[in-house]
C-alpha cells in the first residue's frame, strides 16, 4: 500500500477537491513561494526554501549511540547514517530552490537522528516506490520519508515513529464546500488524489459506501506528477490517515539489523530537549506531533 503523498492540485470541474497528506500546509507550499498560509491556522508561515537551511540540529545521545554499538550495527558507509528521503512533496521533501539542495520535515527528522547518533547525515533522493528494495538490498540504512507503519511492513522493516498520518480535503478559495467529515460529504464530487496512496485508498471506501446508499460516486482525477495547475485553497476537513483505524509515521530500516532502538533514543531525546518540536514548527506540520517514538507501535491491519 504505496503512501507516496502529492502536493495538492485543484482542478476545474464541479466542486473539486484535494485528498492530500502532511499536515495543514501541504496544499499550499510550493518550490515557488517562501510562504504558505495553512487555512486553518489563518495565518501566513515563512519557509525557508534555499540550499542554506541550517537545520536544527541535537548534540550526541550516549544512549543512543550505546545502543547500536551494543546490537552491532554497522552503517553502510562508516561514520554516516545514509537516509533516503522522496524530494517530491512540499513540505515532507523537496528540493531547494538550488534545484539540488534536498530539504524538507523529513530531511531535518534525519538530521536529528543523525546528530542523536554520532554520525555525519548523508541524505539520499529517490522515488517512494523505490526505497523497499533500497533498505533491502543494503542501499541505504533509513528511511524518513512519510512511510506509514502497517503490520505487512513490520515483516521487513524495524519502525521508530516520528509523525501522525494526518490527511486533508483542500478546496478552492472561492469553493462553496464548507466541510468534509463523512463519506457523504464527498459524494459527486470531482477529488484529486494520488494513485495507490491511502488516500484513494480511504476515498474508494467512502465512495462503495455511497454508491450502496443511492449516492453520486466521486469522479477520481489523478496525476502522476505536481505539473497540474496550483491554485489558492482552503482545508474543509483532516482526519487520520488510518481511517477508521489510527495510523503512525515512522523512520523505518532492514528488520533485525540493530539500528531502530538508537533512532528511537535519538528521536525521543529531541522530542524531549524541543528540537523535534522546532523542526515541526518550522514546516508548519505541529498538528501532527508524537509525544513519544515508539519501536514497531501497532500498524495499520493486513488487508
Amino acid at each position: 500500500m504505496a503512501i507516496k503523498k502529492k502536493t495538492a492540485v485543484l482542478i476545474g470541474g464541479v466542486a473539486a477537491v484535494a485528498l492530500v497528506a502532511g499536515g495543514i500546509t501541504a496544499a499550499v507550499l510550493s518550490s515557488n513561494s517562501a510562504e504558505a498560509t495553512p487555512a486553518a491556522a489563518g495565518e501566513t508561515l515563512a519557509f525557508n526554501l534555499g540550499p542554506d537551511q541550517d537545520r536544527v540540529r541535537q548534540d550526541e545521545v550516549p544512549e543512543a549511540v550505546a545502543a547500536i554499538e551494543a546490537s552491532g550495527f554497522a552503517p553502510i558507509e562508516a561514520g554516516k547514517l545514509t537516509v533516503v528521503v522522496s524530494p517530491y512533496v512540499a513540505p515532507l521533501g523537496l528540493y531547494a530552490d538550488d534545484d539540488t539542495t534536498l530539504i524538507g520535515n523529513e530531511t531535518d527528522i534525519a538530521q536529528l537522528i543523525a546528530d542523536g547518533l554520532g554520525l555525519e547525515l548523508n541524505l539520499q533522493p529517490a522515488a517512494w516506490a523505490d526505497w523497499p528494495l533500497g533498505i533491502q538490498s543494503g542501499k541505504y540504512d533509513l528511511i524518513t520519508s512519510n512511510v506509514t507503519v502497517t503490520e505487512e511492513r513490520k515483516d521487513l522493516y524495524d519502525f521508530a515513529s516520528y509523525r501522525e498520518d494526518l490527511l486533508g480535503f483542500y478546496v478552492k478559495a472561492d469553493s462553496q464546500i464548507k466541510e468534509i467529515t463523512e463519506a457523504k460529504d464527498v459524494a459527486g464530487l470531482n477529488v484529486v488524489v494520488g494513485s495507490g496512496t491511502n488516500q484513494e485508498k480511504i476515498l474508494q471506501a467512502w465512495d462503495e459506501e455511497n454508491i450502496a446508499a443511492g449516492l453520486d460516486p466521486v469522479q477520481y482525477q489523478y496525476f502522476d506528477d505536481d505539473a497540474a495547475e496550483n491554485g489558492e485553497t482552503k482545508l474543509v476537513g483532516t482526519f487520520n490517515g488510518g481511517f477508521p483505524e489510527h495510523a503512525n509515521i515512522a523512520a523505518g530500516t532492514l528488520k533485525d539489523n540493530g539500528l531502530i532502538e538508537g533512532v528511537a533514543l535519538a528521536l525521543n531525546a529531541s522530542i524531549e530537549g524541543g528540537e523535534y518540536a522546532e523542526v515541526l514548527e518550522r514546516w508548519g506540520l505541529t498538528s501532527e506531533a508524537v509525544s513519544e517514538s515508539e519501536v514497531n507501535p501497532a500498524g495499520l491491519p493486513r488487508e
